[in-house]
């Protein structure tokens, strides 16, 4: 078993990681840039590992020190969070080499799912639906386009490697395809540090649905239902929910075969969530599988009991599944809502800053996630998230009202939140009705 877990992130993710070892009597390690040592995490960890000036480039992305500070602590296991360094597969191989064991996939399996091309092949081969377009990459406009004919415009335009919205394009014709690729393209090079790009038909209207898998050494896999992550603005989900009531059970049913189906064709390990899109018609398509823990995990967690950071580490201690199939029972209904530091009334700008005071709520069937604390001083420097709010009630309806009155109660002051935003978004009339996709956001934003 695992016996002590350096954590390469930070707060509330490295909060929730150091929770779950210390409940399982692991000793943890957080490691800080020089802008969080009064961080959360800093504080709770066993031990604490200063690795570098605020920038991430210098610290938190910084391979070489997060392997040192490993190294140093003895600690035997590094948990990567979500963001930074959980999917990338060189860092995994590293770990590898150094005996290290990396709480995820191995590098060959985030490798082979980071890239959406590499996927897609396999995804077909395995009789997974996929979106139509390209089985490779594209590295020029010309190229793209040969491609964007294939699949038949609209085009999504998106980097071959990476995610979170980022070097992505919509192209509805011939004649604005050039300018979108190359836009996307120069994107995907400064965020991922590769240009090749993945070019699909673009779905209208659908719903993002991902399902949450777990799968040990052993060639077990299960599925611990889906959530419809459909509430985003601008690739960046806002809201998520499970289950999906708003799709038929037969379908959802479907869906979550084909993932447990997706993931024993690239013999999955540890935690993965692989994200379709369904069409109004019921049409839906594998898009890509994220080989990490999800930020919307705690829904999950809700609905089925399972602690889903605690498999991980289970998982990558060598143990097998302790569940089966038909052990996983969905009960009542979960929403989560993300609190980013942020202006919604100037473009949803970041807004770092210090904190002066916060007031979280509590009571039966809520649960926050957070690391800030009044007098902490938020950084300019990594994601604008604060806190995620989830809840938990029998009904989607009561599970709405819960959110919309633990919302009401939020309080966070010196700098400004989107609190008041996604209150107005779990009060729309859509949103109670289960009228929500992906364009959700910009539909209500136009009136």
């Amino acid at each position: 078993m695992i016996k002590k877990v350096l954590i390469a992130n930070r707060g509330e993710i490295a909060v929730r990681i150091i929770r779950a070892c210390r409940e399982m009597g692991i000793m943890t390690v957080a490691v800080c840039s020089e802008a969080d040592r009064n961080a959360l995490h800093s504080q709770l960890a066993d031990e604490t590992i200063c690795i570098g000036p605020a920038p991430s480039s210098e610290s938190y992305l910084n391979v070489g020190r997060i392997i040192s500070a490993t190294m140093t602590s003895g600690a035997d296991a590094i948990h990567p969070g979500f963001g930074f360094l959980s999917e990338d597969a060189e860092f995994a191989k590293i770990c590898e080499k150094c005996n290290i064991t990396f709480i995820g996939p191995t590098s060959e399996m985030i490798a082979a799912s980071g890239n959406k091309a590499n996927a897609k092949k396999t995804m077909i081969e395995a009789g997974v639906p996929v979106i139509p377009g390209s089985a490779e990459a594209a590295n020029t406009p010309a190229d793209g386009l040969k491609l964007a004919k294939i699949a038949g415009f609209p085009v999504m335009i998106k980097a071959a490697l990476g995610g979170g919205g980022k070097g992505m394009r919509v192209a509805r014709s011939e004649d604005v395809f050039e300018k979108a690729f190359l836009t996307a393209q120069a994107e995907a090079k400064a965020s991922f540090g590769d240009d090749s790009m993945y070019v699909e038909h673009y779905v209208e209207h659908p719903k993002h649905i991902e399902v949450q898998i777990l799968a040990d050494k052993f060639g077990n896999v299960i599925h611990l239902g889906e959530r419809d992550c459909s509430v985003q603005r601008n690739h960046q989900k806002l809201i998520e929910e499970t289950p999906c009531d708003s799709l038929p059970e037969d379908l959802r049913e479907k869906i979550r075969e084909a993932a447990v189906k997706a993931a024993k064709a690239v013999s999955y390990e540890n935690a993965g969530t692989c994200e379709f899109l369904v069409e109004p018609d019921g049409k839906f398509y594998f898009m890509e599988m994220n080989t990490r823990i999800q930020v919307e995990h705690p829904i999950t967690e809700w609905v089925t009991g399972v602690d889903l950071i605690r498999e991980q580490i289970k998982i990558a201690s060598g143990l097998p599944l302790e569940y089966k199939q038909e052990d996983i029972r969905i009960s009542g209904h979960s929403i989560e809502v993300r609190i980013n530091a942020e202006d919604p009334e100037h473009k949803f700008r970041p807004c770092p800053g210090k904190i002066e005071t916060v007031y979280l709520p509590g009571g039966k069937g809520v649960r926050v996630d957070s690391a800030v604390y009044a007098g902490l001083e938020i950084p300019p420097y990594y994601d604008s998230m604060l806190a995620k709010l989830s809840v938990w009630a029998p009904t989607r309806e009561e599970a709405r009202r819960k959110m919309q009155t633990a919302l009401g109660e939020v309080i966070i002051t010196g700098i400004k939140t989107n609190i008041d935003y996604q209150y107005s978004l779990i009060t729309h009339k859509d949103f109670i009705e289960g009228r929500t996709d992906i364009d959700f956001i910009d539909r209500i934003s136009r009136g």
